[in-house]
């Protein structure tokens, strides 16, 4: 029986050619996300779900002092990461095939303190098992780092027949925003530690989460 790591490979073995294409159009708010996580020198930045390593490269040579690890599942879309990584010749930028319900600091990727920064991008409206990915991001947070999350948001200040003509294209590719991440996240926020801005009328949000 196929698992994860070939699910997402038969999803992304052409698809990978021209995602970068296609996305920029409608992941809104993915540049926001970048610019709003204030990374600092010496850090260590996580993407869980990094795909073509389009934001990692951003932020690579944005902050050229702070390394950035990338993990997907996908082991076809991280071969076409590593090929945009390398030609652009960025040198800090870490990359791993693993899941990001399962992926720990030390053994994934051979630290000996857990990241400063996580984020997903895109990525959570993707994966069911989304409160364990969440859960593991957060055990591998160093205490008083930030979880940010971009992703879709359920669209309701936008006009009916838009909603339903993009939550079925969505379902195409399986994304879907789940009605229960608000409330997860809600439950998660016991020291006043999470920011949720809604972005373009409720068609996207991003989420901050400070770990105590």
């Amino acid at each position: 029986m196929p698992n994860a790591f070939d699910n997402m490979d038969r999803m992304y073995r052409f698809q990978r050619y021209f995602y970068d294409f296609t996305r920029k159009y409608y992941l809104l708010g993915r540049d926001r996300l970048l610019t709003e996580m204030q990374v600092k020198p010496g850090e260590r930045v996580l993407e869980a779900g990094c795909g073509t390593g389009r934001n990692l490269i951003i932020l690579a040579k944005r902050y050229p002092e702070t390394h950035f690890y990338g993990l997907d599942a996908s082991a076809a879309m991280l071969e076409t990461a590593q090929v945009k990584v390398d030609a652009v010749g960025v040198r800090n930028i870490t990359l791993k095939t693993a899941l990001a319900d399962d992926f720990t600091f030390d053994k994934t990727f051979d630290l000996t303190q857990p990241f400063d920064k996580i984020f997903f991008s895109y990525s959570i409206s993707m994966i069911p098992v989304w409160r364990e990915c969440i859960q593991n991001a957060l055990q591998n947070l160093k205490p008083g780092g930030e979880l940010f999350i971009v992703d879709f948001y359920d669209q309701k200040e936008l006009p009916k027949p838009f909603q339903t003509l993009l939550k079925g294209w969505l379902k195409k590719f399986h994304v879907q925003f789940w009605d229960d991440l608000m409330p997860h996240l809600e439950s998660l926020n016991t020291d006043n530690n999470l920011t949720i801005t809604p972005l373009f009328r409720r068609y996207s949000f991003i989420a901050r989460f400070r770990k105590s």
